[in-house]
């Protein structure tokens, strides 16, 4: 069984090539440092207001944040104004990160209202004109763009807009297997990712739909990308990751985590959000994360009820300790986030 090859995106060597998307309210850097050790070869940030950023709003500054242990980190931005992208690029790359991602993917309807993410997908000129802007004010890093196949189903703008991109020197591209008003339904098609492989010569990361070792083995070996990014199928389950990891270096498939292992995980990552974020603030925030590592847990629905009803930190840490001892079932899988690019 062989591995496959390093992601080279301008001179950063990505092993292995493996990459986890960004997740609105999700990847935050405390979670992208949890998930690095599972097998992930680069990390993304959630997508960032440029404008937020040269507004100095405290909350975003924190967004750009990067732990040493979870490089190479890409942070993503997103906006409309060519030079309010720029002026937020530079800040982001002051800020050491790895490289500048620009966001024409997102298809939440208050990014796409105000004229960001996947709506940028409809004018080509103004797309290519922030990838310039951008790629021009970044003098250290690569600079990527994340996009989708366009806004609708009639009108695919991105092989277009990545050539003219590429042109005015973005580094690679991460595509989507979906249109914007897509969202998340149906299937992704990965053979327009395909196309866009053939078109540039830059590296291409697909994404979308990436649910196990044998969809990335398969993906890659029918599109010829030069990496993976897996999202929402990560989400309670960073052993996924170790599994694809373990399969990209041609390694045998681990065990899967057994029901303590998982809540070991759940518990580590609840006191970690609680040391950084605070009580209140870190309960809160961890109730969605909790019912994705209790699902496939007998009574997992019960748990997650009483979990997001409970305001203690002591409360939750018993009600996973009362969880531990529940065997595995199988169930449903928990309504998933609508808001990843």
């Amino acid at each position: 069984m062989s591995s496959a090859r390093p992601l080279v995106i301008a001179g950063i060597s990505i092993f292995p090539p493996l990459a986890l998307a960004p997740m609105a309210g999700v990847t935050n850097a405390l979670f992208r440092r949890l998930f690095k050790p599972f097998g992930l070869g680069l990390t993304v940030s959630e997508f960032v207001s440029a404008q937020s950023i040269i507004r100095g709003h405290q909350r975003t500054l924190e967004m750009v944040d990067v732990y040493e242990d979870e490089r190479p980190t890409s942070v993503q931005l997103h906006g409309n104004d060519p030079a309010v992208m720029a002026q937020a690029a530079a800040f982001v790359e002051e800020c050491r990160a790895d490289i500048v991602d620009i966001n024409f993917g997102c298809p939440a309807p208050k990014i796409v209202k105000g004229g960001d993410g996947a709506a940028l997908l409809r004018d080509p000129d103004l797309a290519v004109a922030i990838c310039a802007a951008v790629r021009k004010a970044v003098k250290r890093v690569p600079v990527t763009v994340k996009m989708r196949l366009g806004w609708s189903s009639d009108n695919y703008t991105y092989i277009e807009i990545a050539k003219r991109a590429q042109a005015e020197g973005i580094d690679a591209f991460t595509l989507h297997g979906r249109y914007g008003q897509q969202f998340y339904k149906g299937q992704a098609d990965w053979s327009y990712i395909a196309r866009l492989k053939e078109a540039v010569s830059v590296p291409v990361i697909g994404n979308g739909d990436v649910k196990s070792a044998s969809d990335a083995l398969a993906r890659l070996s029918e599109t010829g990308v030069d990496a993976i990014m897996v999202g929402r199928a990560t989400l309670g389950n960073p052993w996924l990751i170790r599994e694809i990891a373990s399969a990209l270096r041609g390694e045998p498939k681990p065990a899967a985590p057994t029901v303590s292992e998982r809540i070991d995980f759940a518990r580590a990552h609840f006191d970690a959000m609680i040391e950084r974020y605070g009580e209140k603030s870190g309960v809160l925030q961890m109730r969605k994360h909790l019912g994705w590592y209790l699902k496939g847990i007998q009574d997992a629905s019960s748990f997650r009820d009483r979990i997001n009803h409970e305001a203690s930190p002591e409360g939750v840490r018993g009600l996973l300790e009362e969880a531990r001892t529940r065997p595995p079932a199988d169930e449903a899988a928990p309504e998933l986030l609508s808001e990843a690019v």
